[in-house]
């Protein structure tokens, strides 16, 4: 089976062409004018609301239900739906599959779920904790259990542009630290992470661009400048000095509240750019985390190649450094949803 899988993110497109085994044969950094013939292309959206739990192969009234949830992801749905038109036109024969970031996380409790609001509220207007990130969650935790055969309690820690942590328990999300939107959570590159909503709501009477600062001027932008952790670990100035320690406090604190949530831990994913590519921050996160069992050894930590196992010989749980396969996920989807 050939599939082609289409990432579409708020200003980016990827496709990726898998053959027979789930093996790469061709990738695209944008749409190219002639594609080759695909039994099934998969298309990530990043937001599937309440209903969509499982991938689904895409006809009218799935569309229909794509476009009803443009206002939960304003920025990334209509992207990947105009890319669902681009790609069809090209390969009109082939099977269009949607795969959901947000699906990984229905198996969260309905008290992890729930905000604390009125019930009208809720009600009404669709609120809970959906959480993002789920394909490449799913993924990491998945690899996880190939790499530590017996591992339960697993956190996952997507470092990228956008930061979010997972925890998985037998396989299941039990929590994560995205919520109704992308915002909540971590400090991210360009987005704040949590906020004080009483902070918010004096803001939001002060700065007029509240919403848009949020999402695209703070995290490590806003204290620092930049939102490239690479250069702001090459710097000396107080600025990156506090941006880097402003998130890698949420960080090791958020890892130790979904420890929290498990009982424990057995093993703790590092994927994403940051995450697979920083070995600094792989460190200095896992410092002061001894009490769940981590440590690093320095020198697995300094040649990560692939995925690997960085974990130190006497610790409890293990550390992994594990690729962000999103593609491989939704291949993975679409054999389980079409039977092939």
């Amino acid at each position: 089976m050939q599939i082609l899988v289409v990432n579409a993110g708020s200003s980016s497109l990827k496709l990726r062409l898998l053959g027979p085994g789930d093996v790469v044969e061709a990738v695209w950094s944008a749409l190219p004018a002639e594609l080759p013939a695909a039994d099934v292309v998969v298309h990530r959206f990043v937001h599937g609301g309440k209903d969509f739990r499982q991938a689904v192969v895409i006809d009218p009234t799935i569309e229909a239900a794509l476009h009803a949830l443009i206002p939960l992801a304003p920025l990334h749905q209509p992207k990947s739906l105009d890319a669902l038109a681009s790609v069809r036109s090209l390969l009109p024969h082939a099977v269009q599959v949607a795969c959901f970031d947000t699906a990984f996380h229905a198996t969260l409790s309905e008290p992890a779920a729930t905000y604390a609001l009125p019930r009208e509220w809720i009600a009404k207007y669709g609120l809970r904790r959906y959480g993002f990130h789920g394909l490449s969650h799913a993924w990491a935790s998945r690899r996880a259990v190939e790499l530590v055969p017996g591992a339960r309690r697993i956190v996952t820690c997507q470092l990228g542009a956008g930061v979010s942590l997972c925890a998985v328990l037998d396989g299941l999300s039990v929590d994560t630290t995205m919520g109704f939107t992308p915002l909540e959570g971590l400090v991210m590159a360009t987005r704040s992470g949590d906020v004080d909503p009483g902070l918010l709501m004096w803001l939001s009477t002060r700065e007029p661009d509240l919403a848009d600062v949020l999402e695209h001027h703070s995290g490590l932008t806003g204290l620092a400048g930049t939102g490239d952790m690479r250069e702001l670990l090459g710097r000396t100035d107080n600025d990156a000095r506090l941006a880097i320690e402003v998130y890698l406090h949420r960080l090791r604190k958020s890892i130790a509240s979904m420890a929290a949530t498990l009982g424990g831990l057995d093993a703790l994913i590092f994927t994403g750019g940051v995450g697979e590519n920083s070995a600094e921050i792989r460190q200095r996160t896992t410092d002061g985390l001894e009490f769940l069992g981590l440590g690093i050894d320095a020198a697995a930590n300094a040649a990560v190649t692939g995925d690997t196992d960085v974990s130190a010989g006497a610790a409890r749980a293990r550390t992994l450094v594990v690729a962000a396969r999103e593609d491989l996920e939704m291949a993975r989807q679409v054999h389980l949803l079409l039977g092939d």
